[in-house]
């Protein structure tokens, strides 16, 4: 990343780098350590137990995003390591939204969300009036 074009094509001129170029100029491995101090980092989860909770946990802690899909447990695993988080994400402040069947967003006190996604199976309830639980 910290090259310049003309050498790629084979102009060998030797360029000076002037101090503010310098300061400009930053590797892949420099970037990646910064966004682990930062914590911009999207991780996305799939837990096959609740003991792998406090993996998302960590992730929330280090002030990245998680979004967590509860495909491959049972629905009560599922209860368990939501109520988990919901406590996690309360603690840093942070929040959780449900983005879909059986996936959740959750993110730190650092990261703003905008907009809602809605459910079909909310829409429909809500036109019929109808109180039935829905399974995911």
């Amino acid at each position: 990343m910290a090259f310049k074009l003309k050498n790629i094509f084979g102009d060998k001129e030797d360029e000076n780098l002037t101090n503010e170029d310098e300061y400009y100029t930053v590797t892949e491995e420099e970037s990646l350590k910064e966004a682990e101090k930062s914590g911009n980092k999207m991780i996305l989860m799939e837990p096959r137990a609740y003991s792998e909770s406090q993996q998302i946990a960590d992730h929330l802690k280090n002030r990245n995003s998680v979004v967590v899909n509860f495909k491959r447990v049972t629905s009560a695993q599922a209860k368990r390591i939501i109520d988990f988080l919901t406590g996690c994400v309360y603690s840093i402040g942070g929040t959780m939204q449900k983005i879909g069947v059986g996936i959740y967003l959750c993110t730190p006190k650092n990261v703003n969300i905008q907009g809602q996604i809605t459910d079909e199976n909310e829409k429909s309830v809500n036109k019929n009036e109808e109180h039935d639980e829905i399974e995911w």
